[in-house]
């Protein structure tokens, strides 16, 4: 198991313990998106500190998103990139637009 598969476990044990599992996906995606809102102000600002926090909380706040929906957040990923490894495309003023 690596780091991060240990930490997306954790989390997951965290999140039933606390009774994560039971509630409500749509209110967890509330705090997903709470979550990215914090990302944006950290990076407006330029708080280093607070970004790698707000970039965490992303993480924590999705795996519980992906359990209550009956995945784990490493399938979740898989399948994202196994739909993106193969993708082309350019980049235009930083921003990777893909080929159709």
């Amino acid at each position: 198991m690596t780091d991060l598969d240990l930490l997306a476990h954790n989390i997951e044990k965290w999140a039933v313990v606390r009774g994560l599992d039971k509630a409500n996906p749509r209110d967890q995606f509330l705090k997903v998106v709470e979550e990215v809102g914090e990302i944006a102000a950290s990076m407006a600002r330029g708080k280093q500190d607070e970004l790698k926090d707000a970039i965490g909380d992303v993480f924590v706040t999705i795996t519980i998103l992906a359990m209550q929906n009956g995945m784990n957040i490493n399938e979740c990923v898989e399948a994202a990139y196994a739909e993106i490894k193969g993708r082309t495309g350019k980049m235009v003023n930083g921003v990777f637009i893909k080929y159709e």
